[in-house]
């Protein structure tokens, strides 16, 4: 069995979808056309409310030309409020988008404020809706918007309210720091994220993420060049289709939110995670880049090169944790599967050898499927950005996902894995 070759763009959950932009009066309002435009390309069908001050930076009829829509400005539009336009828009929005978000816009939502249209479709609907802040980095550390924005992201905002950005960077005032507003293409992801399908909904969900540190003395270890981005994106990605999850965190994994996190340091600290975590758990992705050898001995202090035998340290093999997985659930000899195992394999070349390695960890591990990748190609590496993977799975089934952002690979191998997971096909 052989699945084409597949990989979903970082927008794609926005196909056919009703999104209303918001755009208000900030300089960082012309992005807003370029925005609007990978909307439409990504499939939906998009409606522009301009603030009265938006417009002194851009022109509506840019922005009517590239949604294929009039452009809505006015709460009191003897035309479209004849219809009471802004509720229409409010109910009609599966999401909104304000990009840019201003201070002066962040802190009338917070207020619960309906005196423009934008902000009276925010408050009459009840669907998701992302703010991309950008400001002078001054305002945007200001207390009172930060107090503005945390209102809105807490209680108070009812759990509609999520941020993307702002970016670090020069500022169209000259200064330097926080408040630029983050690339169009990274709101549009951001979007297609929040409109991800549920169907991790009631999973729990385990993912181990970054690498383990195995310690020589109490100063030096040995470890691995791991970043734990990719992991921490499949525990975020998880998260945003509705499953329960836990992220196994080894040190420098990014935060991620919406996700319990349990710090580890050596693969024995991540053995106890594990034996705790892992029971009961639907799915298990061991993202970690697990160290296969440590020292027989720690060493006490600080070894010096003048005591002897310092040059020498002796390597004892590391517990397969993935494979004690696998053991665990072959040797289950009724009930439930286990969890839908999944395994990581970091290669140092690509084709047909990759895929002859990590068939062999399939096979070895028990898992249900492998995701391979080239570690030493250009841009996807270690502490990359981006990645490219070849999933193989138990079935015999393929699947290529070419080079995207980290966040976007995970959303296309979550895509591959939910509908296994749905119809049980593992274990």
């Amino acid at each position: 069995m052989s699945d084409q070759a597949a990989g979903a763009p970082a927008t794609a959950g926005l196909s056919g979808r009703r999104l209303v932009l918001g755009i208000t009066g900030g300089i960082a309002a012309y992005k807003a056309a370029e925005l609007c435009r990978l909307f439409v390309k990504a499939g939906a069908s998009v409606r522009v409310v301009m603030t009265a001050a938006a417009t002194r930076f851009v022109g509506p009829l840019t922005l009517q030309a590239l949604s294929g829509h009039p452009v809505s400005q006015d709460l009191f539009d003897p035309g479209t409020e004849a219809e009471i336009g802004h509720i229409r828009l409010a109910d009609q929005a599966e999401l909104v988008v304000i990009a840019p978000a201003t201070a002066d816009c962040i802190a009338r939502l917070s207020a619960g404020l309906a005196d423009d249209l934008l902000a009276a479709v925010v408050l009459a609907g009840k669907s998701p809706v992302l703010l991309a802040p950008a400001m002078n980095v001054n305002m945007w550390e200001n207390p009172l918007t930060q107090a503005n924005l945390a209102r809105l992201l807490g209680p108070a905002g009812g759990g509609r309210f999520s941020t993307v950005g702002p970016d670090r960077g020069e500022l169209a005032c000259g200064w330097i720091g926080a408040g630029r507003l983050i690339e169009p293409a990274e709101i549009a992801a951001a979007a297609s994220r929040l409109l991800a399908p549920r169907d991790l909904a009631g999973r729990r969900v385990v993912v181990s993420a970054g690498p383990t540190r195995e310690p020589i003395d109490d100063v030096r270890f040995i470890g691995n060049r791991s970043s734990g981005k990719m992991g921490a994106a499949l525990a975020a990605a998880a998260a945003a289709r509705g499953a329960d999850v836990t992220l196994l965190a080894g040190p420098g994994t990014p935060a991620t939110g919406g996700v319990t996190r349990v710090p580890f340091e050596s693969a024995a600290d991540l053995e106890r995670a594990l034996a705790a975590a892992a029971p009961g758990a639907d799915a298990v992705v061991m993202a970690a880049a697990v160290a296969d050898f440590r020292p027989r001995a720690r060493a006490a202090g600080k070894l010096s090169r003048r005591a002897a035998g310092a040059t020498s340290v002796e390597l004892v093999e590391v517990p397969d944790l993935l494979a004690g997985l696998g053991r665990q659930r072959r040797a289950a000899p009724s009930g439930p599967a286990g969890p839908f195992l999944v395994g990581f394999a970091a290669e140092v070349a690509g084709g047909a050898a990759m895929d002859d390695r990590a068939g062999a960890k399939l096979r070895e591990k028990g898992c249900d499927a492998v995701v391979a990748n080239d570690v030493s190609a250009p841009g996807i590496g270690f502490d990359a950005e981006d990645n490219a993977v070849t999933v193989l799975f138990a079935d015999g089934a393929r699947v290529e996902i070419p080079r995207a952002p980290k966040r976007a690979v995970a959303d296309r191998l979550w895509d591959l894995f939910a509908p296994r997971l749905a119809r049980g096909d593992h274990g």
